[in-house]
């Protein structure tokens, strides 16, 4: 089995990031109207605590030209110990999060190789007035761009501590970690459009290079599709980050925008 079969399961103290943020699905009151114990841990900090099984699998070759993909079945609580697990699959790593005994999320992790990033560019600006969330304002082929960020050292180590990061090659060679990469995506829907409570629920991303601490980091965006199953509204879109100019990132991103809620009981 080799190295991948050595890995030890990884433990992490969840924390939700999210609980004064816009989106009140991580909020326990809101979270309750809709079916849930409390409130949601954000799906890419689960995602985060999932992509530190290939870091310990292939290190910075990973952070360079891995990817994975992740989709989430149930929450993650804040407080509760989330449980990673990895197996050998092939060339990849079959990744699955546990929490209070809920299986929460699956997916894999692709050994190193070089892939070619998304064609997306030209995505405007957020503009300084956002439309409500709707069919309309997430229409397939729209283009969504997000406002430059840049990470300086103390946002890093803030982030690192918030996520119970135990890798040191982020802070030891300043490397911007994958789930902030990750969150850039769910600021193509925060920064364009209002939202009522959403939730993010997977996410497939393919790296193409490192991203450093200090550059200037952008996104763009383009949907795929909108729909509606099972009551819930359901957005896909496309996205490639930018380092400098440079791709890091191509991402294929899906959230509930307007989740079915659970009738109350008579």
């Amino acid at each position: 089995m080799g190295a991948a079969s050595a890995l030890a399961p990884y433990e992490v103290s969840a924390y939700n990031t999210a609980a004064t943020s816009e989106n009140r699905i991580h909020d326990d009151s809101v979270a309750q109207r809709f079916g849930f114990v409390g409130a949601l841990v954000p799906g890419v900090e689960v995602y985060a605590y999932m992509a530190h099984m290939p870091v310990a699998r292939w290190g910075r070759a990973w952070l360079e030209h891995g990817g994975a993909e992740a989709r989430f079945l149930k929450p993650v609580y804040d407080g509760a110990i989330a449980r990673v697990s990895a197996r050998a699959d092939g060339d990849a790593l079959a990744l699955d999060v546990r929490s209070r005994g809920a299986h929460c999320a699956t997916g894999r992790a692709f050994a190193p190789a070089p892939a070619a990033p998304f064609e997306i560019s030209g995505a405007p600006a957020p503009t300084a007035t956002r439309p409500p969330a709707s069919e309309h304002s997430l229409a397939p082929g729209l283009k969504l761009g997000v406002r430059p960020v840049a990470f300086d050292r103390a946002a890093l180590a803030a982030y690192l501590e918030d996520i119970r990061e135990t890798q040191t090659i982020y802070l030891a060679e300043g490397l911007v970690h994958p789930g902030q990469i990750l969150r850039l995506a769910n600021q193509a829907l925060v920064q364009n459009v209002v939202l009522g409570p959403w939730i993010h629920v997977g996410s497939s991303v393919r790296n193409h290079s490192l991203a450093r601490l200090g550059e200037r980091l952008t996104l763009d965006a383009r949907i795929v599709s909108n729909a509606v199953s099972k009551g819930h509204a359901i957005v896909d879109f496309d996205a490639v980050a930018h380092a400098d100019g440079r791709a890091v990132a191509s991402i294929r991103h899906t959230a509930i925008w307007r989740p079915r809620q659970v009738a109350s009981a008579q």
